[in-house]
C-alpha cells in the first residue's frame, strides 16, 4: 500500500482589513446632507427639546426682553455654540 501524501496545511487566515473610522465631521456632513435646503446654504432641522418649565420660561423672557422669538433665540444660541469650540 503506497503512503499517501500528508494533507497540506490549510492558508493562513486572511488579516481583517483595518477601516478607520469616519471622523465626527464626516458623519455630521453625511446626517446634515438630508436635512431640507433653504436659503443662504442653510438648512432646517426640525427637533423637539424638553426643558424644565422654568428653563423654557426663562428662554422665552429672554427672547422677549431681547424682542425676538423663541425660534430666532435658540438658533442664535446653538449657532454660537457651534462655533466656539471651547463650547464643544
Amino acid at each position: 500500500m503506497p503512503d499517501k501524501p500528508a494533507p497540506e496545511p490549510p492558508p493562513p487566515p486572511k488579516k481583517p482589513r483595518k477601516r478607520k473610522a469616519p471622523l465626527p465631521e464626516e458623519l455630521a456632513r453625511d446626517a446634515i446632507a438630508h436635512e431640507e435646503i433653504v436659503t443662504g446654504g442653510r438648512v432646517r432641522m426640525t427637533f423637539r427639546v424638553l426643558l424644565d418649565r422654568k428653563d423654557a420660561q426663562a428662554l422665552a423672557a429672554r427672547a422677549i426682553r431681547e424682542e425676538k422669538d423663541l425660534v430666532t433665540l435658540v438658533t442664535e444660541i446653538l449657532t454660537a455654540a457651534a462655533t466656539d469650540k471651547t463650547a464643544l
